[in-house]
């Protein structure tokens, strides 16, 4: 690629990100950027032309029953979609944590172990529990929690929620959750306490997560645990995480290394409960929520309407 073509490809993905993700009108990209109209619009059809930008189209003429048995059959998953304003909810974010918890209230039983990770989805989803009389159960955070920076990951507040509504004791993984070394990370990992806690997470039938994304705003990529050459390199080969541990769009890790610094349960753990549930709401989880269902990380997913709809014909 020609340096002034890149500089061009360069130009068209600000402008894209400006029109689609900020909504900031072409008018209003051109004064910004110093360019005139005629120019954004150029780069706007260039930012579809060349991949940049897709556009999909939505069927209104499926609904969530039509969704729920499409997306089964395609994932051979659960499927649970659901409606916008679920149980009086204002968001698409909040009905889903909504239905999640009544989820897991249904089908927590005696003695399940369940792990969880952290988030604002899994927020969602532990603040709207209900206190439930189920004896034997366990709690246990499924990744480590604690960050560098001024993010709120709802880390302690979910397990908390979680711990409380089940009656029984929250199990905190009081760690980063990537390590600047794997030595240090494998030296604390030896420590009797956090080694139990691991194994617990690892026996838990019942997994919790939601999927992050590569965005420059994405929760994990402002933590403060990744340089920008980190970020830059895992958004050209990633389309999110899931427990903390970057994918492919075919479920693979990413980053080996990186991979090894980081502390909870190994993605490929989730494929072995009995119970695995991604929760996601937004478009912007559509390529993590795909690449999930694709490698079976889950075999239930509990999903917005509108992501629903857009995993229809995903590839």
């Amino acid at each position: 690629m020609k340096p002034t073509d890149k500089t061009k490809l360069k130009q068209a993905l600000t402008v894209a990100q400006l029109y689609y993700e900020e909504n900031l009108s072409q008018a209003a990209i051109a004064q910004k950027m110093g360019l005139s109209r005629p120019t954004i619009s150029r780069l706007l059809q260039l930012a579809k032309e060349s991949g940049l930008v897709k556009i999909q189209i939505e069927n209104p003429f499926l609904n969530d029953a039509d969704l729920t048995d499409i997306l089964s059959q395609k994932y051979q998953a659960q499927i649970h979609v659901v409606a916008p304003h679920f149980a009086g909810q204002t968001t698409n974010l909040d009905s889903v944590g909504a239905y999640a918890a009544n989820f897991l209230t249904n089908l927590v039983k005696p003695n399940d172990i369940i792990g969880i990770g952290w988030g604002k989805t899994i927020h969602a989803m532990t603040q709207n529990l209900t206190e439930q009389i189920v004896p034997g159960v366990q709690t246990v955070q499924l990744k480590g929690g604690f960050s560098f920076s001024h993010e709120k990951t709802f880390s302690y507040e979910s397990i908390n929620e979680l711990a409380q509504a089940f009656h029984t004791q929250a199990q905190y993984l009081p760690l980063p959750t990537i390590f600047d070394s794997q030595v240090t990370k494998d030296l604390v990992e030896q420590d009797r306490f956090i080694k139990q806690i691991l194994d617990l997470g690892k026996q838990a039938n019942i997994a919790l997560f939601s999927v992050g994304t590569v965005r420059s705003n994405s929760l994990l990529f402002n933590l403060g645990y990744l340089t920008q050459q980190q970020k830059s390199a895992l958004q050209a080969k990633a389309v999110g995480d899931i427990v903390s541990r970057f994918i492919d769009s075919e479920g693979q890790i990413i980053d080996q290394e990186l991979n090894q610094r980081t502390v909870g349960i190994e993605a490929s753990d989730l494929k072995q409960k009995q119970t695995s549930i991604v929760i996601a709401s937004g478009l912007q989880k559509a390529a993590a929520v795909h690449a999930v269902l694709k490698a079976h990380y889950a075999n239930f997913a509990i999903l917005d309407t509108a992501l629903a709809q857009s995993l229809i014909n995903y590839e």
